[in-house]
Parts: structure tokens; sequence; C-alpha cells
């Protein structure tokens, strides 16, 4: 079939996976997980001359996997669309936390928009409801233009030692960097640490979670950032749009080796002695040039 010219140019109508999604002028890569991992990996802290100069909590990250989503009552689920997701999972120990990133460069600071379909549940190793096993999901960018490296941080809040918070929460303040090695030429910092998330004014949002851990459904998530200006838009979760004016991120000076740096990372935290899972697929991201 051919299709109209102007219904050809909009890169929606290029590939039948991309009509769920709503995508800027330019796709910047797409990734399907029934196709591999796509370059995808653990967030791995800093180090130098030896391994263990990392930080404890980057040395603790695991690496993601391609997952069919397979539970002992009802079999193989598979993913949103096709067999598998990328699949992030915790240590089974309270307030672990793993991640998964994709590290690549831009090619002219414009606005930026990252989608995808996700789910999150525990390990379903007991017969309950294990509604609030899972503490958190969400993203982050790690960007630098030439004055600046900004991180603008989002995650979805489900439970906090035992207790719902079905909230939405940013972060604009992160751990003292410190030199590692002997010979100062690395530094690190420990951004997803546990403090200093605030919550999003107005984003308080319950998530479909279903009566049972082998229950999955999917949930639709679309950030909007700003690359000219290094600052958020907005984001939507499912039904829901959150315009995010005045939401900050965290920003220090420059690095002097991560110029047009655009890394993104997702994350998934837990909240018990269980293992947590963040399920992925697929991830879009798009800018508008």
């Amino acid at each position: 079939m051919t299709l109209p010219l102007a219904a050809a140019a909009h890169p929606v109508h290029a590939d039948a996976r991309l009509s769920r999604y709503d995508p800027l002028a330019r796709v910047i890569y797409f990734d399907d997980f029934d196709c591999g991992l796509n370059g995808w990996t653990a967030l791995v802290g800093n180090y130098e001359d030896s391994i263990d100069t990392m930080t404890r909590s980057y040395a603790r990250h695991m690496q993601p996997m391609l997952s069919q989503i397979t539970h002992w009552d009802s079999g193989t689920h598979g993913a949103f669309d096709g067999t598998y997701a990328l699949k992030i999972a915790t240590r089974a120990v309270p307030g672990e936390r793993n991640t998964a990133i994709k590290r690549v460069t831009f090619r002219k600071a414009s606005k930026i928009r990252v989608e995808t379909y996700f789910a999150f549940k525990p390990e379903a190793n007991e017969l309950k409801l294990s509604d609030r096993d899972v503490r958190a999901v969400g993203l982050l960018f790690d960007l630098q233009d030439g004055q600046q490296r900004v991180m603008p941080h989002l995650r979805y809040l489900n439970a906090l030692d035992g207790q719902r918070m079905n909230r939405w929460q940013f972060k604009q303040r992160s751990t003292p960097f410190r030199a590692i090695g002997g010979r100062n030429e690395t530094v690190t910092h420990d951004h997803l640490s546990p403090a200093d998330w605030e919550d999003i004014p107005g984003a308080g949002q319950k998530l479909c979670y279903n009566e049972i851990p082998t229950k999955v459904n999917w949930h639709y998530l679309r950030f909007d950032f700003d690359l000219a200006t290094m600052r958020w838009l907005e984001f939507q979760c499912n039904d829901r749009t959150f315009a995010c004016p005045d939401v900050g991120s965290i920003a220090i000076p420059a690095m002097p080796n991560l110029a047009c740096m655009l890394n993104l990372v997702f994350f998934c935290e837990s909240d018990t002695a269980k293992r947590s899972f963040f399920y992925l697929d697929s991830v879009l991201l798009s800018g508008e040039f």
C-alpha cells in the first residue's frame, strides 16, 4: 500500500509498531526487545586502578535481562508486544535498587521525548497480594551541553516502609562528589541515593496493580524535556498528563569529557526482602529536529 505523501512523512506510519506511540519528528532509537538488548546495560559505577574503589551502591547493580515474564501459575506471559521485555530486577533486600542504561549523544539541542510501556511486580514467591513490595520505578536522563551537566529524575513511588504512596517524585540534589583512586582523575556521586526525593505537586496517581503478583498490566509513560533550555516540559502516565514548569533537576558544571551526552536510565527499587521486577516494552526516544 502506498501512503499519501503527508502521511508517509510522519514516522508513525513508517512502522506499524509505532502507532501506539506519539514520537516527535526524528526517531533517535526504537528498541523492541524481541530483537535483543539493543545496547541496554547495567549502570556501572566509576572506579580507578581497582574495581574495589567503586561506590557500593553501584557495585551492587546487576545486568538487565530479556524476559518472557514466565510465572509458576500461568506459564509464559510474554511482553506487551511479542515475546521479550527488558527486565530490571533488584536483589531481595529492602531498599535495594537496580538499573538499565543506554548511552548515546545528541545531534541538536532540541526537545526530546522518551516513551515506553512498563509494568512492575514483586517476585511471586508468596500467595499474597504483595502490592507494597515494590518501592519505586522510574527514569532519568544524564545530559551535558557546553555549560552544565543536568540530570532530571522522575520516579513513581509505589510504597515506602510498607505504606502505599502512589505519587510521582523528582530530585534536584545529589550526594557530594568525591575523588576515587590515587590520581584524582575520576570522581563519583550517588544521584540515586534514597535521600532528597520531592513530591511533584498534584502528581498523585493510582496505577492498576491487579489482584495477584502474576497478573501483569502495562502502563504508558511519556516524558518530554528541552535540551536547549535544560528544563522539564511535561510527562504523561496513562490518562494523566502533568505539566512541570517549576520542577528542577540535578545540575552541576560541565565535565571535560562528556560533550553532547544523552544517557537514559531506568531504575527499580524494592521495599521488602523480595525481588522487585521492572519490565519495559518497548523504549522509544525521539527529538524535534
